[in-house]
């Protein structure tokens, strides 16, 4: 049995579960019923108006954001998908801060709502900065299926690892 590095923590049951399925090649098929197409958005221009749609519609009191972008820096075994960056600078006598969200660019070309997922988890650190009891309620709250969603996007994630892409180049 391989390790499931996207899984660890995850109760014995569900493990065991994804290992039968990685083993009778089950996986994909199961992915692919579930989301059947990868999202259209593949310039940050465009992820900066998805990501500013999803805060102005479930956030409006949140910070603003100075830049969004999908960024291939991010490595996938780090565990991050997502950063959100705060930076402050003094300019004259003023503090200027700013915001930035990064996804990596592995999420190029996911499923829309493991995308949105990630969009929400970093958008939730606008307001919480720790991953703590309220940040997750704040998830919830924006996307009530995230805790679902976080699930398949480890599931994605071990399919990538283990078969590389989900969908075909057409």
């Amino acid at each position: 049995m391989q390790e499931l590095q996207y899984l660890r923590g995850y109760p014995g049951h569900l493990t065991d579960k994804v290992q039968c399925m990685i083993g009778a090649q089950k996986l994909q098929p199961f992915l692919l019923e579930k989301y059947p197409a990868p999202h259209e958005i593949r310039t940050d221009k465009a992820l900066y108006e998805y990501v500013m749609a999803i805060k102005n519609r479930a956030m409006q009191q949140s910070p603003p954001l100075s830049k969004v972008l999908f960024d291939a820096k991010i490595k996938m075994r780090n565990q991050a998908l997502g950063v959100h960056k705060f930076i402050s600078r003094v300019q004259g006598g003023n503090l200027k801060a700013k915001n930035e969200i990064r996804i990596a660019s592995t999420f190029r070309s996911a499923p829309e709502p493991l995308l949105r997922m990630i969009v929400v988890h970093e958008l939730a650190h606008l307001k919480e900065k720790d991953h703590n009891k309220a940040f997750y309620k704040l998830c919830e709250h924006i996307l009530p299926a995230y805790h679902q969603l976080e699930f398949d996007m480890r599931l994605y994630l071990t399919h990538l690892d283990l078969s590389g892409p989900l969908y075909k180049k057409e």
